[in-house]
């Protein structure tokens, strides 16, 4: 399936009452998971978060699709912030990369059987593109203050929090989507 009838179809999931109550259990998972699970290590400066928010918007993926998981992770930032605020102002970067996680997640893991190379693609360029250069990128903007020498700091950080979380996240994505998918096949 390419990747505009990937979109089409995901577009298309939206219509039903089961999408829309199953991807708003999702987003508020998403939302509880986001607010309560999850642990900061304060041995990296504060700035390596672990947690499984991931996780509600992957499964959006594989059973919604790209809009579907994009919604999810977008929607549940912006939502996360505001019910409980971590301090500072609402910044829209961190809510661009909720969205596209979801979006590339969507593409790679939507009608396909969930595969350890899917998940590998999938979670590797979310990694490097969103988690490491994106968000590196909006650590630097928020709090450089002009320093130019920061910038890498900041994506050395992201890139040993990306190293530390990668095997866990694949993992766990790849046993949640195989369970999933086979849930999906009993289902329909």
């Amino acid at each position: 399936m390419s990747v505009k009838e990937k979109i089409v179809n995901s577009v298309k999931e939206l219509n039903g009452v089961y999408s829309l109550v199953a991807l708003a259990m999702l987003l508020a998972l998403r939302i509880v998971v986001g607010i309560f699970a999850n642990a900061t290590l304060p041995m990296f400066g504060n700035m390596l978060k672990i947690s499984i928010n991931f996780l509600p918007i992957a499964v959006a993926a594989i059973m919604f699709g790209p809009i579907g998981a994009g919604l999810v992770g977008g929607l549940g930032d912006v939502l996360s912030f505001f019910i409980f605020p971590t301090g500072g102002a609402y910044f829209p970067g961190f809510t661009l990369n909720g969205i596209l996680t979801g979006f590339i997640l969507g593409i790679f893991l939507y009608k396909n059987n969930v595969s350890v190379k899917s998940v590998l693609i999938s979670w590797s360029i979310n990694a490097v593109f969103i988690e490491v250069l994106l968000s590196g990128y909006w650590l630097y903007f928020i709090y450089s203050m002009g320093r130019e020498d920061t910038f890498i700091v900041y994506l050395l950080t992201r890139a040993v929090s990306e190293a530390i979380k990668f095997i866990p996240s694949v993992l766990i994505i790849f046993a949640v989507g195989k369970g999933l998918t086979k849930a999906i096949k009993i289902r329909n």
